[in-house]
């Protein structure tokens, strides 16, 4: 335990927990055996850090939060799997995440630098990219996938096994039973996919040239007649194609057991 950390006398720390420098544990937490608290780490009072969690530096963590907690799944049976969250991510109020299943890999992630509203969830063996913006109680259940710079708005609720596309934008409330696309913007109940998040490729650089080429190809994929898979496949020649195409045609030809969401709903394989 690094003797520069500052402890209030009320948190409990058990024997093995590892404590890096400059960390700070406020009033009535509690951090388990196992728990590796990398440097720079504020859990702010009353939170939870148990089971085989590894948390980056400096994160904050909030009131009520717990983490690490078993997997909220009837086969789970005491086995030793683990959650990774890294830097500088800000974790609040009543935050829950779980460790992962030991027949999926047995590792929760989540990247640097993402922000978790109070009472998000995020469920035994997702995979959190990095810059990613979860709005109080968004619900992403057991292995799904989100990549970096995804935004979701409040009470959105993901479907096991599903895969969220980088720069991604979820709506408040939305239902996300389906696959959705890089750079995708999907709202409503059930989900459906309503255009590209164009705020979003014009924050991470891109030109309006650049975002006009996107969205062509989309309309060539979503739209007209044919299997969004086939269009797709059609499109997918030539290394002259647009690195932004390149990912969503990518992630559409990617063999995955869910459905795609679409303006149409879904397209199924």
């Amino acid at each position: 335990m690094a003797s520069a950390s500052d402890i209030h006398p009320s948190a409990i720390i058990e024997p093995g927990a590892e404590i890096g420098a400059d960390v700070r544990i406020g009033p009535f937490c509690h951090v388990g055996p196992k728990v590796r608290l990398g440097a720079g780490v504020d859990l702010v009072s009353h939170a939870v850090v148990t089971g085989n969690t590894s948390i980056g530096e400096r994160t904050r963590i909030f009131p009520g939060a717990i983490l690490g907690g078993e997997p909220q799944n009837v086969k789970y049976r005491g086995e030793d799997t683990r959650l990774v969250i890294g830097a500088d991510c800000t974790i609040r109020e009543g935050v829950t995440m779980n460790t992962g299943m030991p027949d999926a890999g047995g590792v929760t992630s989540v990247g640097d630098h993402s922000l978790f509203l109070a009472y998000s969830h995020v469920a035994h063996d997702c995979h959190v990219g990095d810059h990613v913006i979860l709005s109080n109680n968004v619900m992403l259940a057991g292995h799904v996938s989100v990549g970096d710079r995804v935004i979701m708005g409040g009470g959105a609720a993901v479907h096991q096994f599903t895969r969220v596309g980088h720069h991604a934008f979820i709506g408040g409330l939305s239902a996300v039973s389906h696959d959705v696309i890089p750079y995708g913007m999907l709202n409503g109940n059930p989900g459906v996919l309503a255009g590209l998040n164009v705020i979003g490729m014009a924050r991470n650089g891109m030109s309006k040239t650049e975002i006009h080429t996107v969205r062509r190809a989309f309309r060539q994929i979503f739209h007209g007649e044919g299997a969004i898979r086939e269009k797709a496949a059609k499109l997918d020649g030539g290394a002259d194609v647009l690195p932004a195409v390149r990912d969503i045609l990518d992630f559409i030809l990617t063999d995955h057991e869910r459905a795609l969401s679409s303006p149409a709903r879904i397209d199924r394989p």
